[in-house]
């Protein structure tokens, strides 16, 4: 059967589920405003993929991941990147944008990815960090044009320091 995969945007600011009451769950993150997009280094693709928010992600499903990159010599290198969503008086805006390597060598099933490191990721793009300096210069191209393109007004509103770190303006 050859459906087509359902094409996915990012997540969209919803009013704030704690308004008017200050019980249970106030302060804490929603991961309503993120979502991961997915970087094929080799092919210079980039997509939405909100399976990656369980570690299920297309490029993840069915492989067993190891704890050092060696393990998996022949590892085709990927980015996942969590981007956080927000809103200033502005307008809404990538509020923070992190990456996260890993390697998937379909073939025999294994990769390579440091799941404390996704993690932790997760949560500092939630907190509104840029964390893009590890990437090489052609996956930060591959990220740029693609917010850019996904949606330029929320592209604009972004701070320097997503576009800087992306070396792209």
């Amino acid at each position: 059967m050859d459906e087509k995969k359902k094409k996915l945007g990012f997540n969209i600011i919803k009013s704030d589920p704690t308004d008017g009451h200050k019980g249970y769950g106030k302060g804490a993150l929603s991961l309503d405003n993120v979502s991961p997009v997915i970087i094929d280094v080799n092919e210079g693709t980039a997509e939405i993929d909100v399976g990656a928010m369980h570690a299920r992600s297309v490029v993840e499903k069915g492989i067993k991941f190891l704890k050092t990159e060696e393990e998996v010599p022949n590892g085709k290198p990927y980015w996942l990147v969590w981007v956080t969503i927000d809103r200033k008086p502005e307008g809404p805006y990538y509020a923070g944008v992190t990456a996260c390597y890993m390697t998937v060598d379909r073939e025999i099933r294994r990769g390579f990815k440091s799941l404390p490191v996704h993690v932790n990721r997760m949560d500092k793009s939630l907190k509104r960090h840029i964390i893009v300096d590890e990437m090489d210069a052609k996956s930060k191209q591959v990220l740029a044009d693609f917010l850019r393109g996904h949606n330029e007004v929320l592209w604009n509103n972004s701070n320097d320091e997503l576009k800087n770190g992306l070396a792209a303006r």
